[in-house]
């Protein structure tokens, strides 16, 4: 599914970069992942399964190669209904972006603890 950029005023940023950005929407309990010109919609199950696919591509194995293979890989993910087709620099701009999206995810985690518990 391929969402425009009008639905945001229901999504809550989550984390941005230059390159793109990564959206919650409690409404769906989804996340939406703007990213290589689209914006995707994942489940949370899904979104960990594309950390997981774009942290198990060696990205210095890959720029080291020096055999005449694109420097393109395919990420698909099982049971998810998006395909991405992307270029060394945007695996690693993508993986940025999603370690930067957990990272505010683990923050907004230990801080609602700390809130709770000081209660």
């Amino acid at each position: 599914m391929i969402t425009t950029l009008t639905q945001t005023n229901q999504w809550t940023d989550v984390f941005k970069t230059s390159k793109g950005a990564i959206y919650q929407c409690d409404e769906e309990r989804c996340w939406y992942v703007d990213f290589a010109g689209k914006v995707a919609k994942f489940d949370y199950r899904c979104l960990l399964k594309l950390r997981k696919s774009v942290y198990h591509i060696n990205i210095e194995q890959a720029l080291l190669n020096t055999t005449k293979d694109p420097d393109v890989e395919i990420i698909f993910i099982c049971a998810c209904d998006h395909c991405y087709v992307l270029t060394l620099v945007q695996i690693i701009a993508l993986k940025e972006l999603l370690e930067g999206t957990f990272v505010m995810l683990e923050l907004n985690h230990i801080l609602h603890d700390k809130l709770v518990i000081g209660q």
